[in-house]
Formats: C-alpha cells, structure tokens, sequence
C-alpha cells in the first residue's frame, strides 16, 4: 500500500492511498494533480472520501468523477454502496473508520484505519495539523477541544494526514508558547530541513503531536500559563484551549 501527499494551491495535500491497481483520494481539491499521480502510478481511481466541504478539499470532485466514475463518501448516510456497515466504509482491503470531529466545520469528519501493512492510518483533513489545529469557521472552541482530545487518544504511532502544510508556522507558535518544550526545538529543526529540500513534513505521528502541539496539551502546566499571561480569563481546559485558538488567529 503506497501512500502519497499531492501538492496542491499553494498549501493544500490531497491524499492518495493505491495497492497498485486502485486507488482512493481524500479531500480532491484540485482534479488535475490527481489525474496526473493517477497516471504516473499507473492506478485507477475507486473513491473520493470528504472530510468537509470547503472548497479547496471539494472542488476538483465533480471532474473526478466525470473522468474515473469513483464514488463519493462524506460519511453521512446514503454513501454506502455494499462497501459500507455503519461507521465503517470498506476500501482497498482496509476498514476506514469515520470519526466525528466537529470543530474548524460543524460536521467535519475524519477518516481512521485502524489496520494497514504498517501503523494506522487518520486522514484529519483541518481538523488537526503537524503543531496545530483548523480555525473555527462553524463549530466551537468546545467541539474543537473535545475533538482534539478523541485523535489524541488514537495510538501513538498513527500516521497523521493533515490537508495543509502548515508546520513551521504553527511551530513557530508552538514555540513561544512552549519555549523550552525540547522535543519542540528538535522537531522544528527538522520540520525546517524538510522544507529547505521541498519535501513534505507529513504525515506526522499522533505521539509526536502529543509531544509537540500546544492544542494537544492545553491541560499542561506552560500552556496554562502561556494562556493567562496573554489573556487571564482562560481559567479552565477550555477556556486556555480557547484562548490559545484566539491567540492564534492574529498570530504573525
């Protein structure tokens, strides 16, 4: 099973999972670097799966279908087509489980496979990134933390997806936050020179995360502090964890 990141816009991966004769995309913004790695890897297209329907995860859909015939899952009901039993929709040999994880969308999902030829498998679309997490643009701080806390309970070696590249700037958030985290100052040392070669820094790990991302660990005592010194009203979990997103949002 090969697992490829396809650079779209100017941040965006849309993910490409294939054993070498199908394949399944995830959050197909753009068709065309898809219908390109389609052709370079030989592969034929079996499924479209959504996390949430923004655009830049959507809009390359209705020209993927016209040109494979792929299905189209979001997760909700209606999507099965004999491949699906409740939660779990069935692909390529693998369980994709969909987890609810409301928060930067109401109705933003995520797709887990608990079982590969390797580590797990969480395609979290903006929901969670490498340092970070997604703004809310529908759901709140609540479903954001309370979403957060269920990935961070995956297992440790689950590889990350995330639909964006974001890493150095969120880490360079991280940070200041969390200046003397020291798993923090190395991994951004590597995330950096996986930039200067234009490589990927995902997928991540759900254990380097909980190491590193300051959503993850807004219950810590740093964070805690980070938090009431910007803003003293983060009094509990969530009102650190909000306050840390605010924070976040006009960051530079």
């Amino acid at each position: 099973m090969k697992l490829i990141p396809l650079p779209a816009f100017s941040d965006n991966y849309i993910w490409m999972l294939h054993d070498g004769r199908e394949a399944l995309v995830v959050d197909p913004g753009d068709a065309q670097p898809v219908l390109a790695a389609l052709q370079r890897e030989s592969v034929r297209l079996r499924a479209i799966l959504v996390t949430h329907d923004h655009d830049d995860h959507t809009g390359g859909i209705n020209a993927l279908c016209a040109a494979t015939h792929a299905q189209v899952y979001t997760g909700g009901d209606g999507d099965g087509d004999g491949d699906g039993d409740g939660g779990v929709l069935n692909l390529l040999g693998l369980a994709f489980e969909v987890l609810e994880v409301p928060g930067h969308t109401a109705n933003h999902i995520a797709w887990y496979c608990a079982r590969t030829e390797s580590t797990p498998l969480l395609f979290c679309g903006d929901t969670l990134f490498s340092g970070g997490c997604g703004r809310l643009l529908g759901g709140s701080a609540e479903q954001m933390l309370a979403s957060l806390q269920m990935l961070a309970a995956l297992p440790g070696e689950t590889r990350v997806c995330c639909a964006h590249e974001y890493t150095l700037s969120n880490l360079k958030f991280a940070r200041e936050l969390d200046p003397d985290n020291t798993d923090l100052l190395q991994y951004y040392t590597q995330a950096q020179a996986l930039r200067n070669q234009g490589l990927p820094t995902l997928p991540s790990s759900i254990e380097l995360e909980r190491q590193i991302n300051p959503f993850l660990r807004s219950h810590l005592p740093p964070l805690i502090v980070a938090a009431r010194r910007h803003d003293a009203q983060g009094v509990d979990t969530a009102g650190v964890f909000a306050t840390l997103r605010k924070w976040k949002n006009q960051y530079r």
